[in-house]
């Protein structure tokens, strides 16, 4: 959005100056007049400070570091202000203000208009956006000094929380400066909602582009397990024109809910929002399970320790635990660690509980999906770059890692030319912008993951060898889902966190039983598919096999060795037009013996498919099924032991 452009009830700049110099005259300040100075007691400072300490480490540590070119000008001071106009803190160097005026800008001073009459706090404050105050728009002659650049922080239920701004003494137009003080402000709010949701709601950033769904102007909103927004950006109700508090998101972005929760995180989802707006989006599901709210009527009772990060991860099997013991040994030390197993086979889950039981687990956890690395920005996205308009770093996936966890997933399918630059990365710890020379220092743990051999891609030149040896200082092999030997449990736990308040709390023994005969080629992805399928059709009954994918049994037979020979398969075949006489015919051959007919040849009739068909069809009822399949009630038992089901 241009500095020009208005957001609807947003001032025109003009007119925005002179209602606040016609403000300050209501007030009766006098342009002659001395700033006011609200000289608060240590005490008053300190207890201001604690108050807003989330608001203060978040500018500080989360958003500035981005910035840093900005804090290398010398005459350039970053100002933290609260909702009352008040100094929080802060960063970069103040020499262009004459020492008698700094005390203005001290710790807990008011720049409110009523005290210190138009400027760029307390008339971002008035006004609700964002503005820059030139020298002599200042209403206080002792102001003139400098040029201030504000822009307003809103908390995430869109309440004014404070004002960042940015002061210097350049006599030449700062119109790059109000820019970037607008997305330093939309950065701060931005990490509000991911630090306050991103444990327990799903976040879905959008954009216009799938090349621009990392920056810090895209579209951001927290939906909670039944789809309601409950949070989002500035950004995301400027991009649809449209308040989204409380809305749904399957009908503001015309997707699935279902689809839009079990979307691969990394992975673009193009959406239709409100059916008339082409854009695309990126979905990042909760990283811990929901929060319950207590029960004040226990609260007199021992309390449960906090769950561990591992709790839903490991539930008995030991290849996992041996997993979880060697990473979490080398966690905090200089060790990079990589993961290989098969595709959807809890590799990430892994990888995030492991942050969130280190001592990094407070700093940012940045995935880079590496099977997706195309386009000609890429680099730009990777390695951050240099804003065209501004002159200033805009940082990309791998710096804002820096202090964090950085996951490289499905690493082996990082191009060539990207493996040398990273590489050299791990090498000096240090990183460049595009377009620009300068490095700068990072530091962030490595976790890389992969489904394809490495070592056999080394021997193939598809992988860098030096940065193979560079990647996998500890390399484990993480257990597929049907190496698992506590595949019941987690069955269990995946249809409690699926199933809906008014649906069986448990499974039957049956399909617990069927689900762990099952290969799961799948992995998690398909365990989730199936049993959320499972409950949708049986909705507040009973799971039955009846209720499960046909494919889900195509995937149990395919695991297994045909059974019965293919002369007992021809004669299981109920008769029928499409099994004379040429059914016969094929499988009797296919068993060895002579055919006795010479007819066209016609793909047999697996009895085995038809059973389950019909038995599906006839929702298991044996009777009925029987009948359809014109065979006995023994035979059709004995079909379905085949298909793993037990009556």
């Amino acid at each position: 959005m241009k500095d020009n452009d208005q957001k609807p009830g947003n001032l025109g700049h003009d007119l925005l100056i002179k209602s606040s110099w016609q403000r300050c005259d209501s007030y009766g300040l006098e342009q002659d007049a001395s700033p006011a100075d609200f000289a608060l007691a240590r005490g008053e400072v300190s207890h201001l400070k604690d108050k807003h300490h989330y608001l203060i480490d978040t500018t500080g540590h989360e958003v500035l570091p981005f910035y840093e070119n900005i804090l290398n000008n010398s005459s350039c001071l970053i100002i933290l202000a609260d909702r009352e106009g008040q100094v929080l803190n802060c960063w970069g160097d103040n020499r262009f203000i004459d020492s008698k005026k700094r005390p203005y800008f001290r710790d807990g001073n008011s720049w409110l208009e009523r005290h210190n009459g138009t400027n760029a706090i307390g008339t971002a404050i008035e006004t609700g956006q964002a503005v820059q105050v030139q020298r002599d728009e200042h209403f206080l002659k002792s102001n003139r000094f400098m040029i201030g650049s504000a822009a307003p922080i809103y908390n995430t239920e869109r309440e004014l929380m404070g004002v960042l701004d940015v002061s210097s003494d350049a006599y030449l137009p700062q119109a790059h400066t109000l820019g970037m003080v607008k997305m330093m402000s939309q950065s701060v709010e931005n990490r509000l909602i991911f630090s306050k949701f991103g444990d327990t709601e799903f976040l879905m950033t959008f954009n216009t582009h799938t090349d621009n769904l990392d920056s810090q102007w895209v579209g951001l909103i927290a939906f909670n397990e039944e789809g309601t927004i409950i949070s989002a950006n500035r950004r995301a109700e400027m991009l649809l024109r449209y308040e989204l508090a409380l809305m749904n998101v399957e009908e503001v972005f015309g997707i699935p809910l279902f689809e839009l929760k079990n979307q691969p995180e990394g992975i673009p989802v193009a959406i239709n929002a409100l059916g008339k707006y082409k854009m695309y989006a990126h979905v990042r599901r909760p990283s811990q399970a929901p929060v319950i709210a207590p029960d004040f009527r226990e609260r007199l009772q021992p309390q449960p320790e906090q769950a561990s990060p591992w709790q839903s991860i490991n539930y008995g099997d030991a290849k996992v635990e041996r997993c979880i013991k060697m990473a979490s040994t080398i966690m905090e030390r200089d060790i990079p660690l990589l993961i290989q197993g098969e595709t959807a086979s809890g590799k990430e889950s892994f990888c995030r509980a492991l942050h969130r039981a280190s001592q990094r687990r407070n700093q940012p956890f940045i995935i880079i999906n590496c099977a997706s690395l195309s386009g000609s920005t890429i680099e730009e996205e990777l390695f951050g770059h240099i804003d065209e308009y501004t002159d200033q770093p805009v940082p990309g996936l791998i710096q804002q890692a820096d202090n964090g966890t950085l996951l490289l997933k499905e690493i082996g399918d990082m191009p060539l030319d990207m493996q040398a630059r990273f590489l050299r990365i791990l090498e000096e710890g240090s990183i460049n912008h595009s377009g620009s020379k300068a490095r700068h220092p990072i530091d962030f743990k490595l976790l890389a993951s992969s489904h394809s051999n490495l070592k056999d891609m080394v021997e193939s030149g598809l992988f860098r060898q030096d940065l193979y040896y560079r990647i996998s200082g500890l390399k484990l092999d993480y257990p597929s889902l049907s190496q698992r030997t506590d595949k019941v449990q987690i069955i269990q736990q995946i249809h409690t966190d699926l199933r809906e308040d008014h649906q069986p709390r448990f499974l039957s023994e049956e399909v617990i039983q069927l689900l762990d005969k099952h290969p799961w080629p799948g992995n998690f992805r398909q365990l989730s598919n199936v049993i959320q399928i499972a409950l949708l059709m049986a909705d507040a009954t009973e799971i039955k096999p009846w209720h499960l994918p046909d494919d889900f049994f195509d995937d149990i037979k395919n695991s297994e060795p045909m059974s019965p020979s293919a002369a007992t398969v021809a004669t299981a075949i109920p008769p029928g037009p499409a099994t004379e006489p040429s059914t016969v015919t094929a499988a009797a051959s296919a068993a060895g013996s002579s055919p006795v007919t010479t007819a066209p040849t016609i793909a047999a009739i697996d009895p085995l498919d038809e059973t389950l068909k019909q038995y599906n069809l006839h929702q298991g009822n044996i009777s009925r099924t029987a009948k359809a399949l014109n065979i006995s009630r023994n035979t059709l038992y004995k079909r379905l032991r085949e298909l793993g089901i037990k009556q």
